[in-house]
């Protein structure tokens, strides 16, 4: 089983969209895929057509440790996709672990008691570097960077890059950057392809060849509950999900 989480400080990159729909893809791709909302917005939960009024255990309960993982795994309605939701109340975790044991590692331990299960794990993280985005990062064997097109996101890039370099060095050695995908990529601005060539510059070997476009339709998918493949398996973002797939895979395996 591959663990790999979507992480980014900042807010509104794509992270969500890009987990929920990368998820799709390695489905599409045999897979058998679960994804960990661990946001406490929860929607990666919402995105997939997944009411959080009636969730009976999420995210938290793993972190907390009060529910059996298997228990907190719910079908998304699609063959071989999985989800272990996320509601508001995730939110408390942060504060209610301050003083727990294994802090950071309890996600770890509840996705390795499931791991015979699937063949992928991918965890969608808060915009925050805080508990709940050091547990997905303890327990990831890599980490997937959405970073937006545009010129500040580049300032959080180098920050996150820091951050992920102290947890190697104190919770998780093995952990590496899968790449940094470039998101909401429109090719008539100058700015989107000069921010592009300067990750290739400062990154050149994490940068992913796959640009995520900007879509209307790719917005409009999770008020559907739908994945893009779904709501508009023709369209560019459609096409671009599933390229990202196919170079995650090839990433992986070297």
């Amino acid at each position: 089983m591959r663990i790999l989480a979507l992480a980014n400080q900042k807010g509104g990159v794509g992270k969500t969209t890009t987990a929920v729909n990368l998820a799709g893809e390695l489905v599409r791709r045999g897979q058998r895929v679960l994804l960990v909302d661990s946001d406490p917005q929860g929607n990666a939960t919402t995105s997939l057509g997944i009411s959080k009024r009636d969730l009976r255990a999420t995210t938290y309960d793993l972190l907390m440790e009060t529910a059996d993982p298997a228990s907190a795994i719910l079908s998304s309605g699609r063959e071989r996709l999985d989800l272990i939701a996320a509601d508001e109340d995730l939110a408390g975790a942060a504060v209610e672990l301050v003083g727990a044991e294994r802090r950071e590692r309890r996600l770890g331990g509840a996705l390795l008691q499931i791991s015979a299960a699937y063949d992928h794990v991918i965890i969608d993280c808060p915009p925050s570097l805080g508990l709940l985005t050091l547990n997905a990062l303890s327990a990831a064997h890599s980490v997937l960077i959405p970073l937006q097109c545009e010129y500040l996101a580049l300032e959080g890039l180098a920050q996150l890059k820091g951050t992920l370099e102290r947890v190697r060095d104190g919770l998780n050695p093995s952990l590496r950057i899968l790449g940094v995908v470039m998101t909401m990529y429109d090719g008539r601005t100058n700015l989107a392809q000069q921010v592009v060539e300067e990750v290739q510059r400062h990154f050149p070997r994490l940068i992913c060849r796959t640009l995520i476009p900007r879509s209307v339709r790719i917005s409009e998918a999770p008020s559907y509950g739908k994945l893009i493949a779904e709501y508009d398996p023709l369209g560019r973002s459609a096409q671009a999900y599933a390229a990202l797939a196919d170079e995650v895979l090839q990433r992986e395996a070297l």
